[in-house]
């Protein structure tokens, strides 16, 4: 399946799953608990200050969190429907949201913060590098990226992968079915991987999933 297919095929998805998103994709609750507060205090110790950028936004789950950093943030999903449960959630005019493909988006300015949860692992392997110059374009100088996904070794993931390298197939409670991205990345691969493109960035994992943090290298 063609790159944009897929984009476009997993953005559909998005846009049809936003109302049920937030019953199915909570992090907070057991057996997950443990890794959450990991989470947690990684940001707090990162501290996401300054102007910040979300890629992927959502429902706000996130967005919510970084607001206890930052009173600036732009925060962009390419689903009206996300946004718009992410608005009606915060209704913080400290956030500024915007609807876009971020494969099709030119940053607007240059931000402290670039933060993205749950994004990296939809991203195709032929838009990884399309997609990590554009958090590098959108960082200011001395930007940092703080990232968080699900690790490869999660044991509770259950992903109907199709016979393409890296789809699967996804299903809605109303039966509705589409296909999606997902690659699950081991630390040290994507600590290679990105230090390959010129960036200095750690990534951990706890047992369901990983983080990571850094900056451009010099």
């Amino acid at each position: 399946m063609p790159e944009r297919e897929i984009i476009d095929e997993q953005i559909r998805y998005y846009r049809a799953r936003a109302a049920e998103y937030d019953e199915t994709a909570d992090w907070r609750v057991d057996p997950f608990e443990a890794d959450w507060h990991v989470l947690v205090a990684a940001l707090e110790a990162f501290g996401p200050r300054g102007r910040v950028l979300e890629i992927a936004c959502g429902t706000g789950q996130w967005t919510k969190r970084l607001l206890g950093y930052s009173t600036d943030i732009t925060a962009i999903d390419s689903s009206p429907e996300m946004i718009g449960i992410a608005k009606e959630k915060l209704r913080s005019p400290a956030v500024r949201f915007i609807e876009t493909d971020v494969f099709s988006w030119a940053p607007d300015a240059p931000y402290d913060v670039v933060f993205f949860a749950n994004w990296l692992s939809h991203v195709p392997p032929e838009g990884f590098e399309q997609f990590w110059a554009i958090v590098r374009a959108a960082l200011a100088p001395r930007g940092r990226v703080f990232f968080v996904d699900e690790a490869q070794d999660a044991e509770w993931r259950h992903e109907e992968f199709t016979d393409v390298p890296h789809i699967v197939t996804r299903r809605l409670r109303d039966g509705g079915t589409f296909h999606a991205v997902k690659i699950f990345w081991a630390p040290d691969a994507l600590e290679d991987r990105l230090r390959e493109l010129g960036w200095d960035i750690r990534v951990l994992a706890t047992p369901a999933l990983l983080y990571g943090e850094g900056r451009p290298g010099g």
